[in-house]
């Protein structure tokens, strides 16, 4: 038989630290719980234990707190971040099937020990799964131990028994707890001899094996006598220290091995629990099944199953229909090409294929409400069917991310675990998503109720649903590129990388692979003597920041930075533009509204939004998009958007002011912290005032400023407080916006979308602070973000509404792109200004300048 028992609070611990902070959308911590139950499995896969058994400390004192008043006495109490994670822990081990241990007065380790006993005397095997070190002295006669660790948010397991202990300490398990008795404890506050460390305690038990057989021969043992002295002087503590050190085997417990068999579990509501912590990916590695939506159900109540019926024609629900007024739609696709709906209607699950006719009517009754799970990829396949979509009443998949932005995902079986959504079942192997399909009614009505609760209507209904409509044209419209012209480019490039890659090797003297930063680290730390003070366990740190810092001690520096952009901008995007290249010769990126928690649109396959505009190489790639023959591409950019934002959410006067007279904000600034006249204001000088501009929307501190602009801490700190002292409303918001948020949980913009920020409620200092940063910055980024979907929204709307075949093609942070005619294009550059100024009414104006151009790069310059 094999036991498998774990240290409860140790492996907790390990999980909690080793495990970036996770929430549920209310802001209860999980990443203890997470990480837990992750080991929990590793371990037990690679045991295969028969019986399982969890101890864990209990708050009361011990018997070592009362044979030693200072024992852990130090410690502080665990963060109340943590404690909160233990209860639900606690209560999905039971779920499980696993016996949970505790004992008044003696500690989790103490259990393990009886346990491990108590295996040795049954000719059982134990495992002891711990992340702490002291368990190390119960090795041995069939007991092992799993050190455990979290490392980058994976779970780790390191392997402990005899030989390995021999190995490692060069002594036998038993004997660790004698090196304890010397050396002592910090973290448990176990005294030992002073003096004494973990070298000097190792060497005297290697050299005497344990207390008694120094103590009883101190006088006679070859040492010195300063080791003498110490220990002659460090008695008493030695054996108050190997008591404290040594875990007690005999803890009044249950010892019979079969107690802590497999228990029955309790599936489902462990499944509910989780689900309701948000643990969603943990659901099926343990094996068990999503929760049943219906679960809350009273006992012997019969979930209702929807029938699925097929219909040849769909003109037979039309009536039925109108009378319910809404209708909720489960998409059903080939491709991307649309095949059929399933239609929930009274107790009856509809599959009516999506034939033209149908769809115009259903979908363009303006009088039927149409509620569905992500309408982008439906608005795209109806927009090539040419029917129109009227009466978007709820997107669930934008409404669930406007509830809760940080979900990594927003499947509709996910979001009804999560709101405990009741509602019919539906099987069908011809339709899988038949049980989505059925459940999809019930998600609206409690989504609704959760979007209004939060004051979330307007955001929902204004900006983001009417958005997905626009990005669902760009998606299907794309951007020309210059196929050949990029892959000429691309050569061209692989020219200059091959030049600039023999000078690296001239330099250094020999060939290497410039790639492999070990390689490279030798190069340059070792061939050629640079200066670093990183040095990792894999070899030198080549990171950006390094060669950074390095740039003038040497001429290969520069070069390997060179070196590093080109072959960036020859892979990424030379390469990688050209395999994405749709057979109409455009681009057709991917815009994603649920992926960032400010708000703010990505761009997938590929990412237009990451093209490199800062080097001239970069800059380069833009000549390569272009409009179709006879027309031209309109380009236009908000001017400093967050900055007026700021000036708006901060009411501060003198940046409102400044903004209204259209003066350069960064050369007023430069003057308000540089103490001096407007016109004597060098480039330099606007250019630091810039960075701390932008810098405090970003609540960047002295340090990081300094880094940014070459200067010193005491400066940059200067800067900033001399640039808070002239902008007093900046300064009062940022103080008022961390109070608010932590008041209320969130961060949020001008037009109600949130950022929840638990952070802000950490015991810890850095997790805290970043909570700070982002409280500041989140709604002036945000609501820069809802003001450019609120301008794109407006532009379409605008060239449907003016008959123009001018077309919204791409978006890229504040920047916007039109295709247009030749004969429409300064039309449109003036409509595009136009709307773009009036999207939003602040205190400030808002500014847009559009430029026209055969290629991006052209309109851009």
């Amino acid at each position: 038989m094999k036991l498998l028992v774990l240290d409860g609070n140790s492996i907790l611990n390990r999980a909690f630290y080793g495990i970036k902070l996770l929430t549920t959308k209310d802001g209860q911590f999980t990443n203890g719980i997470y990480g837990f139950l992750t080991m929990l499995k590793k371990i037990s896969d690679e045991t295969q234990p028969d019986a399982v058994a969890i101890a864990f400390d209990m708050r009361a004192p011990t018997f070592r707190h009362q044979e030693y008043a200072g024992y852990k006495a130090q410690r502080k109490g665990m963060p109340e971040e943590l404690a909160q994670q233990l209860p639900n822990l606690k209560e999905l081990l039971h779920l499980l099937g696993y016996p949970i241990l505790e004992k008044e007065g003696y500690e989790a380790d103490d259990i393990l020990g009886t346990l491990a006993r108590a295996s040795r005397e049954q000719g059982a095997e134990c495992v002891i799964a711990t992340g702490d070190r002291d368990s190390l002295q119960l090795v041995g006669d069939g007991v092992t131990v799993r050190l455990a660790a979290t490392k980058f948010g994976q779970p780790q397991v390191t392997l402990y028994d005899t030989e390995k202990i021999r190995e490692e300490y060069g002594v036998e398990p038993i004997q660790l707890i004698e090196i304890k008795a010397l050396q002592g404890d910090s973290s448990d506050n176990i005294p030992g001899v002073a003096g004494i460390g973990p070298k000097g305690a190792g060497e005297l038990i290697r050299a005497y094996q344990n207390l008694d057989a120094i103590y009883e021969n101190l006088e006679t043992l070859e040492m010195k006598e300063g080791m003498r002295k110490k220990l002659r002087e460090g008695k008493e503590s030695a054996y108050l220290s190997h008591k404290l050190g040594t875990i007690y085997t005999q803890v009044p417990i249950d010892t019979r091995l079969e107690s802590y068999l497999p228990l029955p579990q309790d599936k489902a509501a462990a499944s509910r629990l989780m689900a309701k912590l948000e643990l969603f990916s943990l659901i099926p590695k343990l094996g068990l099944d999503a929760p049943e939506p219906s679960a809350s159900l009273e006992d012997g109540e019969k979930k209702d199953i929807m029938p699925v019926k097929v219909m040849a024609e769909g003109a037979g629900l039309l009536i039925p229909l109108q009378e319910q007024g809404r209708v909720d739609l489960t998409a059903l696709y080939e491709g991307e090409d649309l095949s059929g709906l399933l239609i929930p209607l009274k107790d009856t699950l509809y599959a009516v294929k999506a034939e033209k006719a149908f769809l115009r009517a259903l979908c363009g009754d303006a009088k039927i409400v149409k509620n569905i799970h992500n309408s982008k990829p439906f608005y795209a396949a109806l927009e090539q069917m040419g029917v129109p979509l009227k009466n978007l009443g709820m997107d669930t998949l934008l409404a669930a991310y406007l509830l809760n932005p940080s979900s990594p995902e927003y499947s509709e079986d996910r979001l009804a675990a999560e709101y405990e959504v009741q509602g019919p079942g539906a099987q069908s192997e011809e339709y899988p998503k038949a049980a989505q399909a059925a459940l999809l009614p019930a998600l609206v009505d409690k989504l609704t109720l959760e979007i209004d609760k939060n004051n979330q209507g307007e955001l929902l209904r204004t900006i983001e649903q009417p958005l997905a409509q626009v990005l669902a044209k760009m998606e299907t419209a794309g951007f020309a590129v210059d196929a050949a012209g990029i892959e000429e480019y691309g050569n061209g490039l692989q020219i200059r990388i091959d030049e600039v890659q023999s000078r690296i090797y001239q330099e250094v003297g020999y060939e290497f692979n410039v790639n492999s930063p070990k390689q490279l680290g030798q190069a340059l730390f070792e061939k050629l003597g640079l200066h670093t003070g990183k040095k990792t366990k894999s070899g030198y740190s080549t990171s950006a920041e390094v060669l950074e810092s390095l740039r003038y001690d040497h001429p290969v520096v520069e070069m390997v930075l060179e070196y590093r952009g080109m072959t960036k901008l020859k892979s990424t995007y030379c390469d990688g533009l050209l395999k994405v290249i749709g057979s109409d010769g455009r681009i057709h990126s991917r815009f994603n509204q649920t992926e960032t928690r400010t708000g703010r649109i990505s761009s997938t396959e590929p990412n237009l939004q990451n093209i490199p505009v800062r080097t001239e190489q970069g800059k380069e790639l833009r000549r390569f998009f272009s409009a179709r023959p006879g027309w031209m591409l309109v380009d236009a950019d908000y001017s400093q958007i967050e900055l007026r934002v700021l000036a708006h959410v901060a009411n501060d006067a003198t940046m409102i002011e400044a903004f209204r007279r259209g003066d350069d904000i960064h050369r007023i600034t430069a003057a308000q912290v540089f103490h001096m006249p407007e016109q004597m204001v060098t480039p330099i000088m606007r250019s630091r005032a810039k960075a701390v501009n932008f810098g405090i929307v970003y609540g960047i501190g002295a340090f990081s400023l300094s880094k940014d602009i070459g200067v010193t801490r005491k400066e940059a700190d200067e800067y900033i407080k001399a640039y808070l002292a002239h902008y007093e409303g900046v300064r009062s918001y940022m103080n008022e916006v961390v109070e608010q948020a932590k008041e209320h949980g969130y961060a949020e913009t001008l037009f109600g979308r949130r950022r929840y920020l638990p952070e802000l409620t950490s015991s810890n200092f850095n997790l805290r602070a970043f909570g700070e940063r982002v409280a500041m910055n989140m709604p002036i980024q945000g609501t820069a973000a809802d003001i450019i979907k609120i301008a794109m929204i407006r532009v379409a709307d605008r060239l449907n509404q003016e008959k123009l075949q001018a077309q919204l093609i791409l978006q890229v942070h504040d920047e916007l792109i039109v295709e247009a005619p030749e004969e429409e294009a300064q039309r449109v550059a003036q409509l595009l200004t136009e709307e773009m100024q009036n999207a939003v009414s602040l205190s400030v104006p808002m500014l847009a300048e559009a430029q026209i151009g055969q290629t991006w790069f052209d309109a851009k310059e």
